[in-house]
């Protein structure tokens, strides 16, 4: 499912102009990521789930192409994680 679909799915459901639709959804995804982004802060969704902030360590790894051994430096990354309850939904329980 595309945003588009998304916002078309909201407008038939709720009868509000697709304007104000599209306006919501970019709304709630902007205040997501600067949750994620600039806050460090998780965003957690009751029934549905948490966009969390993980951070990887630095490593080291290599170019096998090159035969170099590279280091990656340490970085944070967003993830998602479900809720139970919508994991056991999609289980069918």
């Amino acid at each position: 499912m595309t945003k588009a679909e998304i916002i078309e799915e909201i407008v038939s459901k709720t009868g509000i102009a697709r304007k104000d639709a599209s306006a919501s959804v970019e709304a709630f995804m902007e205040i997501i990521k600067d949750s994620l982004l600039e806050k460090k802060e998780n965003v957690y969704l009751r029934g549905f789930g948490s966009f969390v902030v993980k951070h990887r360590a630095e490593k080291t790894a290599r170019n096998i192409s090159k035969n170099t051994t590279i280091v990656i430096a340490a970085h944070d990354f967003p993830s998602f994680k479900p809720a139970k309850s919508f994991v056991a939904k999609m289980k069918g329980e």
